[in-house]
């Protein structure tokens, strides 16, 4: 099989994932330091030396509550940075695989997002992520898009692991239960990502545009919280306690719907929702847990 693939965003969560996975396709990711995809002089050499087939752009500021203190930062890496690459891509005919997120929605929708749905953001993170999809549609057609939410893997920040730090360090916690969403494993994000990547690559003829892939069933922070202790086990004498969002203030705006409906991608693609409560078992193995 021809053709290489280019990760940015080497060391995140979904990268990472996308470089572990064993499936017979020939990958390099790049960090940020190696690969600045604000530069667009840098994006020509590494484009020009490594001549990839397709790139899967995996790069994002993802601090939701630090952007509204940075969101020039945020816009140049979830938006101008996104225009570099389609520049690139557009270039030299490449196909640019897109990772979006939920919260380009502001969740007052009372049932799944669909891909038409109207991006409301909330916040900066979810504004400077809403544009970079937008000028990504205007200025390549061939790339695909791919809306995913709460995302969780053995590496980098994320709620499993500090749910599990937090656990161990206090006697009570209170979680939010009236946020509603899809936790959603980084392995089953890049195994997607990889797949399509597969049949791009095949020469199979795809259509381009916005898809949404998470895992499911639908719950909230709480509820995963719940799973996580209950799953890792040696938590029984924690006191787990459903909160409401206004008890827990952050500086950015959080929808109380994010969930994604993922019917397009199983059409288009045969591509199927994993049960995030299977994916977490996969983390907690690979985790340093309490006896």
């Amino acid at each position: 099989m021809a053709g290489k693939i280019l990760i940015t965003g080497a060391g995140g969560q979904v990268a990472s994932a996308l470089v572990d996975a064993p499936i017979e396709l020939e990958r390099m990711a790049l960090t940020q330091a190696e690969f600045d995809i604000t530069d667009l002089a840098e994006i020509d050499d590494v484009f020009d030396r490594e001549a990839p087939a397709l790139v899967v752009n995996a790069a994002a500021y993802t601090q939701v509550d630090r952007a509204e203190h940075e969101a020039e930062l945020a816009f140049a890496i979830n938006r101008d940075g996104v225009a570099d690459l389609a520049h690139a891509c557009r270039a030299r005919d490449i196909p640019l695989i897109h990772l979006s997120t939920d919260y380009i929605f502001d969740g007052t929708k009372q049932s799944a997002y669909v891909e038409s749905d109207p991006v409301a953001p909330l916040g900066v993170y979810g504004e400077s992520k809403a544009e970079g999809e937008a000028v990504l549609h205007r200025l390549w057609p061939k790339h695909v898009i791919l809306r995913t939410s709460w995302v969780f893997s053995a590496t980098g920040n994320n709620f499993v692991k500090t749910m599990l730090r937090l656990g161990r360090e206090r006697d009570e916690l209170g979680v939010v239960n009236d946020q509603h969403g899809c936790p959603t494993s980084a392995r089953s994000i890049a195994e997607t990502l990889l797949e399509i990547s597969r049949r791009l690559l095949e020469g199979e003829t795809i259509e381009w545009g916005t898809y949404h892939y998470c895992n499911g069933p639908p719950t909230t922070w709480y509820g995963c919280a719940r799973e996580i202790f209950t799953r890792a086990g040696g938590f029984e004498s924690l006191r787990l306690e459903p909160i409401a969002t206004s008890d827990y203030p952050t500086p950015a705006r959080r929808p109380h719907n994010s969930v994604l409906d993922c019917a397009k991608i199983e059409r288009s693609f045969g591509i199927r929702p994993a049960d995030w409560r299977y994916e977490l078992e996969i983390v907690l193995s690979k985790l340093s847990l309490p006896d």
